[in-house]
């Protein structure tokens, strides 16, 4: 459900965790108190949930820290400032993907970055509804133009991308002075992981020319803090950077700012690197080489031991003859069902 204007503005009030008073809440936004009562049952509604406690007053149930233009660009490097053509926050979008796609096709600018408290319709791949509660996590989405090559250019960019995600976890979970950041790692082909549950996913829709310029949608979603009640429709196992940090508070802009220091110059690099210059680290990260998996193609599926990624970033299965074979695209399972 998209918020009113008055209660986007309790939303702020409450985002620190807590107790406002309904005579506060009232005056500040120049309604009563009953309507104060009617704009919280909206926000429960909407899976925000809050206490209410007679004389204290109300606050909701976990503080918030909402995206703030200002404080990510305090985090941002010079040089992924300089790559950056424009920086948006929505409040309420169908998907950061799909607006990006949009505002490519109306030729907008290449370092568009859109950043979202929540989407209405995110996506994974293969049309997947992504799970995404209002303020909790990251969802993010980056239109980057490539000049040179064509599509071929930029084959492997996904994998480069968990690259730069997984260096991003690692430089935040250090300020952080913690080491959690350690345990997380990377699925083939696009998704981040962290002991067997998914933490992230990254989606990529390209547009253009076979050999020549082509436009590309880099988007990320990214468990912060996933309520368990909106968790229920998610039939994978997942888990969040709240769980793996032990509950420790982490700030959203920190890690927004800290996520695009690390992308931004891997993708306005890759064209003349390549996925060549992201093997090794990717193979460290590889949290598939070694298990028996199942490989799902459409309605094959191809049973063997993951043997890692090849030089050219496709997925290396070895089958129960003892050959092995090289895999461009599917999904791989731990069990008998896709992840």
């Amino acid at each position: 459900m998209l918020f009113s204007d008055k209660q986007k503005k309790i939303i702020t009030l409450l985002a620190d965790g807590e107790f406002h008073s309904g005579p506060e809440l009232a005056l500040i936004l120049g309604i009563s108190r009953a309507a104060i009562c009617k704009q919280l049952r909206g926000l429960s509604e909407a899976g925000l949930q809050h206490s209410a406690v007679r004389g204290k007053g109300y606050r909701l149930d976990k503080p918030l820290e909402l995206l703030a233009q200002s404080k990510i660009e305090a985090i941002l490097s010079d040089q992924s400032r300089a790559l950056i053509s424009a920086l948006e926050i929505h409040d309420h979008i169908n998907s950061t993907n799909t607006y990006l796609v949009e505002r490519s096709r109306n030729n907008a600018s290449s370092g568009f970055v859109c950043f979202a408290e929540h989407q209405t319709a995110g996506k994974g791949r293969r049309g997947r509804q992504w799970v995404s509660p209002y303020g909790g996590n990251i969802y993010l989405s980056i239109l980057w133009r490539f000049q040179q090559g064509g599509l071929a250019s930029i084959s492997g960019l996904s994998l480069a991308i968990g690259v730069a995600v997984i260096r991003a976890l690692r430089q935040y979970f250090s300020f952080s002075g913690t080491d959690a950041g350690m345990d997380i790692g990377l699925k083939w082909p696009n998704d981040i992981y962290s002991q067997d549950k998914k933490l992230g996913g990254i989606l990529i829709e390209v547009s253009g020319e076979t050999d020549g310029p082509c436009a590309a949608v880099i988007g990320l979603g990214l468990n912060l803090f996933l309520p368990e009640t909106q968790a229920q429709a998610i039939t994978r196992a997942w888990t969040d950077l709240t769980k793996i940090a032990g509950q420790q508070p982490l700030g959203r802009n920190a890690l927004a700012g800290t996520l695009l220091n690390q992308l931004l110059p891997v993708i306005a690099g890759f064209e003349a690197a390549g996925i060549k210059a992201y093997l090794d680290e990717w193979r460290n990260h590889d949290c598939l080489k070694g298990q028996s998996a199942t490989l799902f193609i459409g309605t094959r599926q191809v049973e063997g031991i993951i043997e890692g990624i090849n030089d050219n970033g496709l997925l290396m299965i070895k089958q129960p003859d003892g050959s092995v074979q090289a895999y461009a695209s599917g999904e791989v399972s731990f069990n008998s069902s896709p992840l």
